[in-house]
């Protein structure tokens, strides 16, 4: 169990985003292949941007790290994308995935799997096209800040979406209630929030280093979101099986992805 708060210059010193997407995403041992997240979070962000309405001129994605495959169903229902996260090893990588630099993480099954979910069997290398063209800008953010873009100041956006942050960038409940408001800044009234998060954990493994985690639950995130000006339109709950190995690596019980939509400023 990690005994304190993994702040964020240890993210800008120590994150490995290699070694994160290879332990959590790489096909057959990944954690989040392993217990469904993946595919969890994206069969409901097709379904947030389909059946559910949820499109625009502008989606923010807060703290994606090196991750592209949040923004695969997004890039069809939205203008443009801005990806905006912490460290600066992430945004590089993030950088090099939109210049198709080789020797990169292989996204392919993600791509091939939210190909499938939108009837378009086979288009791998479209889709991946179609986001790098609406992927605009990888920008510095620092949730815990006001204005979590500072100094850069955007057009109030159309969503914010974020997987898998938050409880990595929060010291304490407090701090995740005033973080959801910093976020709210950032969105339209009328505009969604997206978020997708494990629950009961408290750390988490990636290469050789160990980082901290919020330790959430359903009851609580409902709680925040509403007391944030939002109303929820959606909540879907994915319980996980226990597997000694996996939880070694990162111990959360459940995931959880929700949906919002902003009613006012609070």
């Amino acid at each position: 169990m990690q005994s304190s708060f993994t702040g964020k210059e240890i993210y800008q010193h120590d994150f490995d985003p290699r070694a994160y997407l290879e332990t959590y995403y790489g096909a057959g041992s990944g954690v989040f292949i392993k217990d469904g997240f993946l595919k969890f979070v994206l069969k409901n962000l097709h379904k947030t941007f389909t059946k559910g309405g949820v499109k625009g001129d502008l989606l923010i994605d807060i703290g994606p790290g090196p991750a592209i495959y949040q923004e695969l169903s997004a890039c069809e229902v939205f203008k443009e994308i801005i990806a905006a996260d912490f460290t600066d090893r992430n945004r590089q990588y993030l950088d090099k995935w939109l210049k198709n630099e080789s020797g990169l993480f292989d996204w392919t099954p993600s791509v091939k799997f939210v190909c499938d979910l939108e009837g378009s069997s086979g288009k791998v290398v479209e889709k991946q096209e179609k986001l790098r063209r609406t992927l605009k800008q990888v920008v510095k953010c620092d949730v815990t800040n006001r204005n979590p873009l500072a100094p850069l100041v955007l057009p109030k956006a159309d969503a914010v979406l974020t997987v898998g942050c938050l409880e990595c960038a929060c010291k304490d409940l407090d701090t995740y209630r005033q973080v959801l408001r910093n976020l709210s800044s950032l969105l339209k009234v009328g505009g969604h929030l997206i978020i997708s998060s494990i629950l009961g954990s408290t750390c988490f493994t990636s290469g050789s280093k160990q980082f901290s985690l919020l330790t959430l639950d359903e009851d609580f995130l409902r709680a925040a979101v509403t007391d944030s000006g939002f109303v929820i339109k959606d909540l879907e709950l994915l319980p996980r099986d226990y597997d000694k190995e996996m939880f070694q690596i990162c111990d959360h019980n459940a995931s959880i992805y929700l949906v919002a939509c902003k009613q006012k400023d609070v």
